[in-house]
């Protein structure tokens, strides 16, 4: 079996979002085993929360709550909201 590294390009505020989603669903709440129940998948999400942490130096800041919402907030006029799902139906 080939063990050649995959690399997942995100932007900083993908990472930084998918990070605060990935530890809200694995440390704060027992949400990971409703999501992922086969537990061979885990691995991967580990490792990628892993590296998100290590990587984003806006995990530690004193304003991660603000930063974060700044970043969702840059995604979401990217990607559009459920809120412009709703009002164009």
């Amino acid at each position: 079996m080939d063990e050649e590294p995959v690399i997942i390009k995100l932007t900083r505020d993908q990472a930084f979002v998918l990070s605060d989603w990935l530890y809200e669903v694995m440390m704060q709440s027992d949400k990971l085993d409703a999501i992922v129940p086969d537990r061979a998948v885990w691995s991967g999400i580990y490792a990628i929360s892993g590296t998100l942490e290590t990587t984003l130096p806006e995990v530690f800041m004193p304003d991660y709550a603000g930063r974060l919402e700044q970043a969702r907030r840059r995604l979401l006029e990217t990607v559009g909201s459920d809120e412009d799902d709703e009002a164009g139906a």
